[in-house]
């Protein structure tokens, strides 16, 4: 997909940022949207669906967190990525950002190139997930759960979850080879990629939220190695 095809939502509510951001990635060749509150750019987003939302974090009545959360509730936005912009100094939790849906974060201020590259790589993740692999059936079945790659929807005897990008591709991971244990390392590098740097904590909020919606049972922990999913 060439760089005109990838819509971008940015949200800040420093219009200087806006501004810096918007013209970098406009001269990398992509769409740009922009927003300076959450509760308009929840409203762009349904009617634009951006295959990448940066969100800022501190922002006035509804803050990034609260915007994310609210965002990853839609369902036409499971596969959308969110990257949250946040400044070096503020007392910011990488924990709290995933376990409200966010794929990645962004440190400010930041270089222009570096910016690219950090937006390019994201959204390489995402053509990857869109694409899916060739040969592959699109929907996946075991027990009581049912996974429909193309849709990117999980449902639970029927009941459909809600999912964010990073849950769903985590739940696809594990139960592409059943009993397989995949360690820490494999999962960083399959889920978040090689250029993506995340806490040490992040497996265990994605895995410990995908328990909460789809069971206990299916994922077991193989102490000090990684996970699997239980055949």
């Amino acid at each position: 997909m060439e760089n005109s095809n990838y819509k971008i939502l940015l949200v800040d509510d420093e219009a200087d940022i806006l501004e810096f951001v918007s013209y970098n990635l406009k001269k990398a060749g992509y769409s740009v949207l922009t927003s300076n509150n959450g509760k308009e750019a929840i409203k762009i987003a349904r009617q634009h669906l951006p295959h990448l939302i940066i969100l800022d974090v501190m922002m006035p009545e509804m803050d990034g967190i609260e915007t994310c959360e609210e965002m990853r509730k839609i369902p036409a936005l499971n596969s959308t990525v969110i990257a949250f912009l946040t400044a070096r100094n503020e007392d910011y939790s990488q924990i709290a950002g995933f376990e409200a849906g966010a794929d990645d974060y962004i440190a400010k201020p930041v270089k222009p190139k570096v910016l690219v590259s950090r937006v390019a790589a994201l959204l390489k993740r995402f053509g990857k997930n869109e694409e899916g692999e060739s040969g592959e059936s699109n929907i996946i079945k075991h027990g009581n759960l049912t996974i429909d790659r193309e849709k990117y929807t999980v449902s639970n005897n029927g009941v459909e979850l809600a999912l964010p990008r990073k849950e769903f591709s985590l739940l696809l991971l594990l139960i592409s080879k059943p009993e397989k244990v995949f360690t820490r390392d494999e999962i960083y590098t399959q889920i978040w990629g090689d250029t993506i740097v995340v806490g040490d904590r992040t497996i265990d909020v994605h895995i410990r939220k995908l328990r909460e919606k789809i069971g206990e049972e299916y994922i077991k922990t193989v102490k000090g190695v990684g996970y699997k999913f239980v055949d």
